[in-house]
């Protein structure tokens, strides 16, 4: 049988990844339910045959592709763990700065939307940090729904989900509205990495011909919701801030802004609505 580290070692020398070592001590935690300071303090911990096969199983699961969040139903994100299947994105470092800039504009006791809340992971993240804030979270997506709502139970936090294809069924005005919509031009899709390409659901992921169907349906339509100088804030790809703030300033929001992630690429944009 082979110990821990000796384990770890050929797992993270097996994975075809760039993030091979950091993946195979997930893999390896997860098969044997432990935290990774048992890694680092029990090395010699022997595996027992199950254990073996089923790691050594899931080190060839993430060289087809699959990302180790979908294996391990496992993914962190603002601080928070949350389940992941294969119904949602999983949530990306780089969205933690659009929720960092929308609690960063939410006023107290304020009303807040999340679009397109895929495993929750946003709406639930906001609701953490700020217990104030009167959260609704919409979904086209049952199966979507159904794992944000495991996570609002797994994390005890207050959070109201509504299905919905973006403002269908939602009702009243909210002084924030946020969103990570689809936003990939369709032609794209297919030059991603495979384990987004082949595993993370095309819906959340398509944003149409040029990437913008889902930003000219929010900005258009949540005039209707948002509260008089009430804000709208949403993530963009690296380059579409510019058409982005067009469609914006097209529909009467003002005070409109890009704010960059930590690797200096526009991330987030946001604007007034009302003044």
């Amino acid at each position: 049988m082979m110990t821990y580290k000796e384990a770890y070692d050929k797992g993270r020398k097996s994975i075809i990844s760039d993030e091979a070592d950091s993946e195979a001590a997930l893999l390896l935690e997860y098969v044997c339910n432990t935290g990774r300071e048992d890694l680092f303090a029990h090395p010699e911990r022997e595996l027992d045959e199950n254990e073996e096969r089923e790691f050594f199983g899931l080190v060839e699961r993430r060289n087809s592709g699959e990302p180790v969040q979908y294996i391990t139903g496992r993914a962190y994100f603002y601080g928070l763990e949350f389940f992941v299947d294969k119904s949602v994105l999983v949530p990306r470092f780089d969205t933690e700065v659009l929720v960092y800039e929308t609690i960063k504009r939410a006023k107290k006791n304020a009303s807040l939307l999340d679009l397109c809340t895929g495993s929750g992971c946003i709406a639930l993240a906001i609701k953490n940090e700020r217990a104030d804030i009167n959260v609704t979270a919409s979904d086209i997506s049952f199966a979507a729904l159904d794992t944000a709502e495991k996570n609002m139970k797994k994390l005890s936090l207050d959070v109201s989900f509504v299905k919905s294809d973006l403002f269908e069924n939602i009702e009243g005005k909210f002084d924030i509205i946020v969103s990570n919509p689809p936003y990939i031009p369709t032609k794209v899709i297919e030059d991603l990495d495979e384990k987004v390409r082949d595993f993370e659901p095309f819906g959340a992921l398509d944003g149409g011909d040029d990437g913008l169907g889902f930003y000219r349906r929010i900005i258009k339509e949540a005039a209707d919701y948002l509260a008089d100088k009430a804000c709208l804030v949403m993530e963009i790809g690296y380059d579409q801030a510019e058409a982005v703030s067009g469609i914006l300033r097209d529909n009467g929001y003002e005070k409109i802004e890009t704010i960059k992630d930590l690797n200096g690429l526009d991330r987030v944009v946001s604007a007034v609505f009302g003044g």
